[in-house]
Formats: structure tokens, C-alpha cells, sequence
């Protein structure tokens, strides 16, 4: 197939560290041309990427017939915005997590994806790491199988820590100040506690996202009980997702690596998975399988593509979608579901 003529949103972390440098590498794209308000970076790195067009804006940007497709990572109200923006041209797009900060702007962004030749897909790379692939295929045999019994319990833990694993993280930077942002969010939210409510929405999501991955739930997740202390942050959050209790662990911690964990047992057994640091090119997460019942054992499979990173798989996957039609496995209908169970449990505790 031919390369896709890909037009990229925003010159922060998460498009020089990660994004810009994975779309330049892949065979499959042509990145075309970069959009970024602050002209100074944004020509710093157009060219530190050898990217071919430059614009100043992305209504600037989505005016050009010549993209095929985009991707947006700037921050999170604004890249909302944009991509409802980009999609309303009738091409794809790829925005990172969270959605939004509200359900209200979500259904906004996902009505604007079913534009004509549109369609959204959610940068949630823990559904792209490999180890987490395997897991749900672990999970789906057990279940139709029965050989561990039914699922009785899911425990999702994350406490953070150094998520950049040593990565080299060297950047371009800007004397020009970011636009400020008009956070939109709840209405029954009390404002002091606004950072407090975005700092939760944009770690969690994830793993919101990864029960209901795992247990294959769709949007049949509810949100049964909360205990967090006064900062927003640091406690639990119960849920049934798909008839299985679940309990999310949230919380930090100064930690040397990144500690963060989802554990699915069975009446006979678990399945364990270990996030790695998420900018850690090179690894996936590691999967522990425990067999009790009449014997007892444990496995630790390894997946095909054992040597991987989430982000970069992330995002051959949007690229592949984008060819042949097939359909994403993180689209912005689904993403709706987390933004809207991050509602739910913070309602509970500031509502």
C-alpha cells in the first residue's frame, strides 16, 4: 500500500517523544506537515523531524486536501477541540487519552467521527502492548474452557513512578508562552478541586480502560462504591464491570521504576500483568498465570512480539486501520465509557 500523508497536532512531550518519532519511523507514513501555535517550536521541530509543511493553526491544516489522515496530542480540553475539528473534515483521526474532561465534550467529539470518512481512534496503548494482548486471549480460553472455574474478582493497582524509564527525552522548547486553556468540566464539580479532578481522569482512564479490555465489557461497567482521601487521588474505587467485581487501586508512590498492576482472578487462579514504565521502548508487560485447584502450577507466557513497545504498536495499528478499514480497537465511542465511569467516581466524592 501506499504511504499515508499524515498531518500532526502539537509539538509537546508526548508528539516529540513519542508520536512524531514513531510516525516518522514507520514504513507506513509520510509525515507531512506538523501544526503548532507557538511558530518558534514549531519550526524547531519541523525541522529536527524533517517534517515537509508547517502551519501555524490546524484550521490552517485541515484546509489542505493533501493529508489523509491525523493525529493531536496537545492539552487535554484543546486537543478535544481540535480533533472534533479535524474529524468534521471527513478523514481520520488519532487523538491521545483522555477523550475529554466531560461526558458533555465526548459526545461532541464522537458525534463530529461520524462524519462522512471520519473515524476517531483514542491513544490507550496499554490495549497495543503485547503482553496485555496476550492476557485477554488468556482470559477469553479460561473462560470458555471453564478450566480455572468462573472470574470472582479483578484487582487494578496503580501507584505510579518513574514512567520515563530512562528514556531520552531531550526537547525543543518555546519562549512562547501556551495558549490558556478554558478547562471545561462538570458542572457539579467544585472548582478547587479542578486540577485535582483532571490529575485522576488522565492516569486512570487507563486503567478503567484495561479492566473493561480485559473482561471484554464494552460499556456494561458501573461505578458501586469510592473511599478517596480529600485530595481526589489516593484510595479505592469499586465497580462491576461485566457482572465481576473490580476494584481500582489509585495512589502514588516515589518509586524507582513504575508500579502499576492488573490482577483477574478466577475461582481456581489469576492472571497477573505488570505494566512496565511506559516509555520503556522495548518492553512489554509481564504475564504471570497461576493454576490451582486439584494441582498447582505457574506460567509465565511470553508474547509473540516480545521485544515491543505499546506506543510504538499503538500507532502501526492506527496507521494499518487507516489503509485497509478495519476497524480500531480503541474508538472514541468506547473511550466515552471512561470518561464517563471518571465522572462517576469522583461525582460520589465531590458531587
Amino acid at each position: 500500500m501506499s504511504k499515508l500523508n499524515v498531518g500532526y497536532v502539537g509539538c509537546g512531550f508526548m508528539a516529540q517523544n513519542v508520536h512524531l518519532p514513531n510516525l516518522r519511523d514507520s514504513p507506513q507514513c509520510n509525515l507531512r506537515g506538523l501544526a503548532e501555535v507557538r511558530t518558534d517550536l514549531g519550526r524547531k521541530v519541523q525541522a529536527k523531524f524533517d517534517i515537509a509543511k508547517f502551519h501555524a493553526s490546524h484550521q490552517e491544516m485541515v484546509r489542505d486536501d493533501s493529508y489523509d489522515a491525523f493525529a493531536v496530542s496537545v492539552g487535554f480540553v484543546t486537543q478535544g477541540r481540535i480533533a472534533r475539528d479535524l474529524l468534521r473534515s471527513g478523514r481520520p483521526v488519532f487523538m491521545e487519552k483522555p477523550l475529554s474532561l466531560t461526558v458533555r465534550q465526548a459526545e461532541g467529539i464522537v458525534e463530529a467521527a461520524q462524519t462522512p470518512g471520519a473515524r476517531l481512534m483514542v491513544g490507550y496503548m496499554k490495549r497495543y502492548d503485547a503482553g496485555n494482548q496476550l492476557v485477554r486471549s488468556k482470559v477469553q480460553a479460561l473462560r470458555e474452557s471453564g478450566e480455572l472455574g468462573p472470574v470472582t474478582y479483578v484487582r487494578a493497582h496503580g501507584f505510579c513512578g518513574d514512567w520515563i524509564g530512562g528514556m531520552d527525552t531531550t526537547m525543543e522548547d518555546s519562549a512562547e508562552p501556551l495558549p490558556i486553556e478554558d478547562r471545561e468540566v462538570p458542572a457539579w464539580l467544585p472548582p478547587p478541586k479542578k486540577a485535582a479532578y483532571v490529575t485522576y481522569l488522565q492516569q486512570y482512564v487507563h486503567n478503567l480502560n484495561l479492566i473493561r479490555y480485559l473482561l471484554d465489557a464494552g460499556d456494561d461497567a458501573h461505578v458501586t462504591a469510592v473511599d478517596l482521601d480529600d485530595d481526589g487521588f489516593q484510595g479505592i474505587a469499586c465497580l462491576r464491570v461485566k457482572g465481576v467485581r473490580a476494584v481500582l487501586e489509585s495512589g502514588g508512590l516515589r518509586h524507582h521504576s513504575w508500579e502499576e498492576h492488573t490482577q483477574i482472578y478466577f475461582r481456581d487462579g489469576w492472571i497477573h500483568t505488570w505494566a512496565p514504565p511506559l516509555l520503556h521502548e522495548n518492553l512489554p508487560a509481564k504475564v504471570e498465570v497461576y493454576y490451582g485447584g486439584e494441582s498447582h502450577r505457574y506460567e509465565q507466557p511470553l508474547p509473540k512480539d516480545r521485544w515491543s513497545w505499546a506506543y510504538r504498536r499503538e500507532m502501526e495499528a492506527y496507521l494499518r486501520a487507516v489503509q485497509t478499514g478495519e476497524e480500531f480497537l480503541t474508538p472514541g465511542a468506547d473511550a466515552l465509557t471512561d470518561v464517563r465511569l471518571v465522572e462517576e467516581i469522583l461525582h460520589r466524592k465531590w458531587g
